[in-house]
């Protein structure tokens, strides 16, 4: 069974950072992929950042030249939050894709005050 747990969220002015931290724990296939994404309140959850098993990254337009996706070891990924903004408040989502299934943890709130 695969569980994600997210660490790092907080209150934070613009201009800011903070960085976020996500374990997995369970069996982790050879190829995968793991993500970021964020749900503001009202709106949809949007894909923030991506790293797949082979080391590349993907990264939403909002957040490119701001925000840095790594992963520390196979079974974690950290979200590197800079410059940050009013806009980037929203609870932010841990996801691991592999195998065909999608894994979510609980999420941890980022909140921006400007």
């Amino acid at each position: 069974q695969v569980q994600l747990y997210e660490s790092g969220g907080g209150l934070v002015q613009a201009g800011g950072s903070l960085r976020l931290s996500c374990d997995a724990s369970g069996s982790i296939a050879s190829l995968y992929r793991l993500g970021w994404y964020r749900q503001a309140p009202g709106n949809q959850r949007e894909l923030v950042a991506q790293v797949s098993s082979d080391g590349s990254t993907n990264y939403a337009d909002p957040v490119k030249g701001r925000f840095t996706i790594s992963r520390g070891n196979v079974k974690n990924t950290l979200l590197q939050m800079n410059s940050l903004k009013p806009a980037d408040t929203a609870v932010y989502y841990c996801n691991l894709h592999m195998l065909g299934l999608d894994y979510w943890g609980k999420g941890t709130l980022v909140t921006v005050s400007s």
